[in-house]
C-alpha cells in the first residue's frame, strides 16, 4: 500500500509541469499585441498625407524612433490557442515636412484605376 501510494505521488508530481499532456477543461485565449493594421487601411494612404491623417488612418505608430522622427513602425503579433503565430509589420516614412512619401512591409498600396 504503501509502495504504491508513493508510486502514484511521484508519477502526479513528475507529470504535472510536462507540457506533452493535455488536460481537458483548459481553455487558451489568443493572444494579440501591437497595431492591427489591414490592407483596406494601407489602401486609404496617399503620398503626400500629413502626419496627423496618416495617424487618424491607422492609429498611433507602435515605434516612433527617437533619433528618425520620419520612420514610423506598425507591428501586429497573434498567437492563436492552437500556437499557430501570425505577425505583419508595415514602415511609414515621411520626408522632412512631414508628408508621407513611402510605405514598405507585409501590406503595400494597391494601385488605383486613375494610376493603372
Amino acid at each position: 500500500m504503501r509502495l504504491s501510494a508513493i508510486f502514484l505521488l511521484s508519477l502526479f508530481a513528475f507529470t504535472a509541469g510536462c507540457s506533452w499532456i493535455k488536460f481537458p477543461g483548459i481553455h487558451k485565449v489568443d493572444v494579440q499585441q501591437g497595431n492591427i493594421v489591414n490592407q483596406e487601411m494601407i489602401d486609404k494612404l496617399q503620398t503626400g498625407m500629413s502626419k496627423s491623417q496618416v495617424q487618424f488612418v491607422l492609429g498611433t505608430p507602435l515605434i516612433t524612433d527617437t533619433f528618425n522622427q520620419s520612420r514610423w513602425d506598425y507591428f501586429y503579433s497573434r498567437v492563436k490557442s492552437n500556437g499557430e503565430r501570425t505577425q505583419k509589420q508595415v514602415t511609414i516614412f515621411f520626408d522632412s515636412e512631414g508628408q508621407l512619401v513611402r510605405i514598405t512591409g507585409d501590406y503595400v498600396p494597391e494601385p488605383t484605376k486613375s494610376e493603372e
